[in-house]
């Protein structure tokens, strides 16, 4: 059974979008995993053979208990009856308890029918008499990451990650064939030549500041979050 479970596009879509997550559930001792939909074999940088060794390097710093890929195509994700199935397949056999999927209306066509293929995945494992590999099961939560998003809504909650950003930065530049020198790269935009550790760094500070700590990863959930008592909430309003 994983605990956090990041269901993404692309090799390095977890690492960027909620690294910081899966390393602080790691830190507490749960077990946290990756499923990644391609193997990224159609990007612009960089060979299949490069990046998996860049996604071993990254996957050792991140400490996962598991890592798959789906074996979807890169460029050509599509939320069909198949590809649902398969994943959904996967979904029974890790059992994650929490799913971090793409926001649904992200800029690159393949994040945002991961999005969909992720939620609606988890649901067909959680059907009895789906023609589904493995034992039913559904996620508890399934979160969306709003990382770099321009035009994300407010976020349902930030994460601090403070503890984790330097590993963060360290498991996004074990990927040195898609991030290697760029002051841009998808969606981390902005700061002119603003070197991409540094502008990286910038949008977690600017969500930190939001929860009052130094770095901080929004997300956002399609249910209200439960609040049982009013004077453990954090964040100070003045």
């Amino acid at each position: 059974m994983i605990d956090v479970l990041a269901i993404v596009a692309h090799p390095d879509d977890a690492e960027l979008l909620c690294g910081g997550a899966l390393l602080g559930a790691a830190d507490r001792g749960q077990r946290t995993g990756v499923l990644d939909l391609s193997a990224g074999e159609a990007g612009s940088f960089g060979t299949p053979g490069v990046r998996a060794e860049e996604m071993a390097r990254a996957t050792a710093v991140l400490g996962l208990s598991d890592r798959r890929t789906a074996g979807l195509p890169d460029g050509r994700l599509e939320n069909t009856i198949a590809a649902r199935l398969a994943v959904a397949a996967l979904v029974r056999e890790l059992r994650p308890r929490v799913v971090i999927a793409h926001w649904p209306e992200a800029r690159h066509p393949d994040h945002r029918a991961a999005a969909e293929l992720a939620r609606d995945a988890c649901f067909v494992a959680g059907l009895r008499n789906a023609v589904v590999d493995g034992e039913p099961h559904r996620p508890f939560k399934l979160l969306h990451a709003l990382t770099y998003q321009e035009h994300a809504p407010r976020p349902t909650f930030v994460l601090d990650v403070s503890a984790q950003m330097e590993r963060k930065l360290d498991a996004i530049f074990a990927y040195r064939s898609q991030f290697g020198g760029k002051s841009a790269m998808g969606d981390v935009r902005g700061g002119g030549d603003r070197p991409l550790r540094e502008q990286i760094l910038a949008h977690h500070a600017h969500y930190g500041s939001l929860i009052r700590r130094r770095f901080g990863e929004p997300y956002f959930t399609r249910e209200a979050m439960l609040v049982e008592d009013l004077t453990a909430l954090g964040v100070n309003s003045f």
